[in-house]
């Protein structure tokens, strides 16, 4: 028979194998609806269109459902351009009752626990929505499902990749019954730090969503990652994103809080042993970031340090966080707030 002291040890040793292998499971990802219409090329049969009235042409384009710039198309004097992005994407209903109310069940898209849900749909765009933590390599990613009818699950549940998590829904802004669909995100967080930064800036607005506030959340091309996986199941979220083209470079102060970094040190850029007087991180378009290096500039507060040359104004192409043409680019207020979020408290 083993000693108490064996045993102990057997148990310790036995989770801290645990606790390894879920750091480095796969990034084994299931759709969460039935819909599945995205594998065979059908984006009509997958995606829910939006409604559009653009100069007094009313359509139903479905490419307004994908993630991206794919809303409120604008003309300018560098050609016609999309400004709204959209943060996920809309999977549409394959089953309806009578009365047209979706019936499709919304699972989860892989293992993880369930850290927010919001049951009063007012209180978001998303209307009814859950956000699942998932750990991959060391990291913590969010997957949001959005506009439900009903919630099966509680804060704190861990759940099972597959796993019926709510009932597809309309609630949220704008939506009605033949607009119905899920939208789904996979995002990475800016800080852990985001109550006391939000409370500082948007005294007027509670914050009813804690650190899982849809401001705090930065949302990955889920669709192409999904399609990404069907070729390379070996596929990990940094050589995901290592594919995303650098769109403009922000210099951040020095400060004790750096949440970014603690939470995706992969983005550290290796090469300069020097600690440097700064941070500069790197973004795509989209706002996700994309790597973090140390620089030797001098900054007190966040400056925009690089952004791919063009002529159309920033503000249409960066979700309003750079604004200017060409050479007198410069982060707008919200960017620069934005950024603080970052290194919060400066």
């Amino acid at each position: 028979m083993r000693s108490f002291a064996a045993a102990v040890l057997a148990i310790f040793s036995q989770a801290s194998m645990t606790g390894h292998a879920a750091q480095n499971q796969a990034l084994d990802l299931v759709l969460p609806t039935d819909n599945d219409a995205i594998f065979s090329g059908d984006g009509p049969g997958f995606y829910q269109y939006v409604e559009r009235n653009y100069k007094g042409a009313k359509s139903t384009p479905w490419e307004g459902g994908q993630y991206g710039f794919v809303r409120d198309p604008t003309d300018t004097a560098g050609g016609l351009v999309y400004t709204r992005f959209h943060e996920g994407i809309d999977i549409r209903p394959l089953h309806r009752d009578a009365n047209g109310d979706p019936l499709d069940e919304v699972r989860a898209i892989a293992d993880g626990k369930v850290v927010h849900t919001n049951l009063v749909p007012g209180y978001s765009n998303y209307g009814r929505y859950v956000v699942i933590e998932h750990r991959w390599d060391g990291s913590n990613y969010y997957s949001l499902y959005g506009h439900l009818s009903s919630i099966a699950v509680q804060s704190g549940e861990m759940v099972k990749r597959g796993q019926r998590i709510a009932v597809m829904g309309y609630t949220g802004t704008g939506l009605n019954r033949e607009r119905a669909h899920l939208h789904l995100e996979l995002d990475l967080m800016f800080s852990r730090q985001f109550e006391a930064w939000y409370n500082t800036f948007f005294r007027s607005d509670p914050n009813q969503h804690g650190i899982y506030n849809g401001m705090n959340l930065a949302g990955l091309d889920v669709a192409r990652l999904f399609l990404a996986l069907r070729k390379n199941p070996a596929l990990t979220i940094p050589e995901f994103v290592n594919d995303e083209e650098i769109f403009y470079k922000v210099a951040l102060p020095k400060a004790r809080h750096f949440d970014l970094l603690k939470l995706y040190p992969w983005m550290l850029a290796g090469g300069k042993r020097s600690e440097g007087s700064s941070w500069e991180v790197s973004f795509a378009r989209s706002g996700v970031p994309l790597t973090i290096a140390r620089s030797d500039r001098h900054v007190t507060q966040p400056e925009l340090s690089y952004v791919k040359k063009g002529s159309i104004e920033y503000s249409y192409l960066t979700r309003d966080v750079v604004s200017g043409h060409e050479n007198n680019a410069h982060l707008t207020n919200y960017g620069s707030q934005l950024m603080r979020l970052l290194v919060w408290p400066d």
